[in-house]
């Protein structure tokens, strides 16, 4: 009769370590969660952009040829821009991205495609990243329609089903799928809305960039429509998903579909096959992301001549340096870089830095 009470008391304790270990667990899965939306909340958000805003009477919009009037269907060499996120107020680096593109392409569309944007006639939201981006004759804000983009694509079916489960890098790997949608749907040239544009890249075709001796980035990508590489990084991202791991649906999708591509075992042994070719670091990536303070540090005329000498477009790292503060018209190499490619912006940068 005395084994009954004791058994008992072993269940109870018993469950009461388990009842320990699923709060526990649940209240770090919990904090995980809100670590993760506040981290996405603040990404690239500047500060003092945080009311609405038009653009200052005493900052001028640039004179610039408008382009051809658009088509229907968006032409090769198109230049997009997207925005996965809900968010509707650019930064300051987000704002130099577009002007340093639209400059340097003056005879092409720049797309500026933003999830938040209200649909249908409805006006643009008054903030001063989307005023002064509207100054520029060759740059259009679209609202983005990721269902529509996915549609009748490899990818329409992980989209659907996205939204139903939690994950901790689904904004990212949206906008990793959503690249090689619109590359694949429409072709032209996609960048990240952390790069600063130097040289005009409408020579580039078929063409991606390498961050390293080991792995590619598509943070630039540069495509024929409805290529078969770009339909093979489609198929790869459903075959293989995987959204715990960070970039595995981004560089390290595009750099094992290239060594498919090409039948190699690395990246080492070619630069180019089937008319896809990568490009050194030195073309997107001159400053690899382990020195990304890099642009944060002043630099002379001459040193940013050199170092930038065979470069096309220059990505800043926003993931590890969003948020780093500089003076507008110090010689650190960023703010020299705003002072050249996207004058627009780096006026407002002195207002409001």
């Amino acid at each position: 009769m005395s084994r009954t009470p004791n058994c008992l008391l072993q269940l109870l304790r018993g469950a009461s370590r388990q009842r320990a270990y699923t709060l526990f667990i649940i209240g770090f899965k919990f904090t995980f969660f809100v670590s993760v939306m506040i981290y996405w909340h603040i990404l690239g958000e500047p500060r003092g952009q945080g009311q609405f805003f038009n653009l200052p009477v005493d900052i001028a919009c640039p004179r610039l040829v408008p382009p051809p009037p658009p088509s229907s269907t968006p032409a090769l060499h198109n230049i997009f821009f997207l925005e996965t996120s809900d968010r509707t107020n650019p930064n300051f680096l987000f704002m130099c991205s577009v002007e340093s593109a639209a400059r340097a392409h003056p005879e092409s569309r720049v797309e500026v495609l933003m999830k938040g944007l209200p649909g249908g006639n409805a006006s643009l939201p008054r903030h001063l990243g989307l005023s002064l981006l509207s100054c520029f004759p060759n740059v259009r804000m679209l609202p983005l329609d990721l269902e529509g983009l996915f549609r009748d694509t490899p990818l329409a079916a992980w989209h659907k089903a996205a939204w139903r489960r939690w994950e901790p890098y689904l904004l990212p790997v949206l906008s990793d799928a959503a690249r090689i949608a619109l590359m694949w749907k429409f072709g032209g040239i996609y960048l990240d809305t952390d790069f600063v544009v130097l040289k005009n890249l409408r020579n580039l075709t078929n063409v991606l960039g390498t961050q390293s001796r080991y792995v590619l980035n598509g943070a630039f990508l540069a495509f024929e429509r409805q290529h078969e590489f770009m339909a093979l990084c489609m198929r790869d991202f459903v075959a293989h998903y995987n959204g715990w791991i960070w970039g595995h649906q981004g560089p390290q999708l595009l750099t094992r579909v290239f060594k498919k591509w090409c039948g190699i075992r690395s990246l080492d042994e070619s630069h180019a096959c089937h008319g896809v070719t990568t490009l050194p670091p030195e073309a997107f990536y001159p400053i690899p992301w382990q020195n990304w303070k890099k642009y944060f540090e002043d630099v002379s005329p001459e040193e940013l001549s050199r170092l930038l000498n065979a470069t096309y477009a220059v990505h800043v790292w926003n993931k590890k340096s969003q948020g780093t503060r500089f003076e507008a018209t110090s010689r650190a190499l960023l703010a020299q870089l705003h002072a050249r490619y996207c004058p627009t912006t780096h006026e407002a940068m002195k207002m409001y830095l």
